[in-house]
């Protein structure tokens, strides 16, 4: 029996930038942290007692004996990619799916985590990434950046930047001070709204000529955002008001990317104190983030009562096995 466990991802900066037909012309980065809410992909080999020879069990139970039928696209590929037969799977989280925080991208790369440790392999963090990328963007055909599989691979607050020849991953070196400062002056709050990422992607999609100005200038908030970070002399709280600006950037990047109610709660939001914020992921739904001076988070929080609050602390690990048992297992 394998167990992995996969943060889930915070995108703050460059989002969307991260799209391969754009950043393989263009260049692309983001700036993204992962953080202590995690999926859990438990993985072991059927016993041969049943009549199905497949059993999943996510949101749905799935039992079957051709990998064909499996419903779930990603699983199937995944199996069909990976020779992987006679497996009973089980999904859980910390967290809804369907939520922005690249969920699909880390069940992708903690499940590929499993299926290696199962055959008993070792998959290193990039591997992982690059196989959950080529899973869901090409295998799926689900539309998407890249930026959610090599978070949940790699973990950290890093920069990722996109270019024709792929990624690289760039840990961006903070003092656990201000570190510290920056995850406590982060508020995240649950709209109750989900929705598919890749329906998102599809629904703003418009040619890269129509919104290459705003992915241009996204592509330099990273380089501020992570000035502000790195650089001792630079006031933390211009990070917040930064978010702010991207945000108002994102909007304009599709149709979709908000709501009436969203903008409604941003605004309920800033009225109270927040400095900035943005909603996380494609757009549509899912979580706010708001950057809050100490002083004002009580205000913020009574102003989002109506929402769940989610507190949360970043984390470094990345995916990883936390229970690895052996099976005596031989094909038949």
């Amino acid at each position: 029996m394998i167990i992995t466990k996969t943060p889930f991802r915070m995108s703050f900066f460059g989002g969307g930038t991260d799209i391969e037909n754009y950043f393989r012309e263009n260049r692309g980065a983001v700036l993204s942290t992962t953080f202590d809410k995690y999926c859990y992909v438990n993985v072991r080999h059927l016993p041969r007692f049943f009549d199905y020879s497949t059993e999943l069990s996510y949101s749905k139970i799935e039992r079957v004996t051709n990998i064909e039928d499996i419903q779930h696209p990603a699983i199937r590929n995944a199996m069909k990619m990976l020779d992987m037969h006679e497996i009973r799977l089980t999904y859980e989280a910390d967290l809804p799916a369907r939520s922005g925080l690249g969920t699909s991208s880390s069940f992708a790369v903690g499940m590929l985590n499993a299926f290696y440790a199962l055959k008993g392999k070792y998959a290193d963090k990039k591997k992982l990434a690059d196989e959950a990328i080529y899973l869901e963007r090409v295998l799926c055909d689900e539309a998407g950046g890249w930026q959610d599989q090599v978070a949940a691979a790699f973990g950290g607050l890093n920069r990722i930047n996109f270019n024709a020849d792929g990624y690289e991953v760039l840990p961006v070196i903070i003092s656990p001070e201000k570190k510290k400062r920056l995850n406590q002056n982060l508020l995240m709050f649950f709209t109750g709204f989900t929705r598919f990422s890749a329906e998102i992607q599809v629904a703003n999609a418009c040619t890269a000529q129509e919104k290459k100005r705003q992915l241009e200038e996204m592509y330099t908030l990273v380089d501020e955002a992570e000035q502000i970070l790195t650089n001792k002399n630079t006031d933390l709280d211009e990070f917040g008001r930064l978010l702010h600006h991207t945000w108002m950037l994102k909007r304009q990047t599709g149709k979709k990317v908000s709501t009436s109610g969203i903008d409604d709660l941003y605004e309920k939001g800033r009225n109270a104190g927040a400095l900035g914020g943005k909603l996380l992921g494609a757009g549509g739904g899912g979580f706010l983030i708001f950057y809050v001076q100490p002083e004002y988070q009580n205000y913020v929080k009574e102003a989002m009562s109506d929402l769940l609050y989610v507190p949360f602390e970043f984390e470094e690990g990345g995916t990883r096995v936390i229970h690895y048992s052996p099976e005596n297992y031989k094909p038949q």
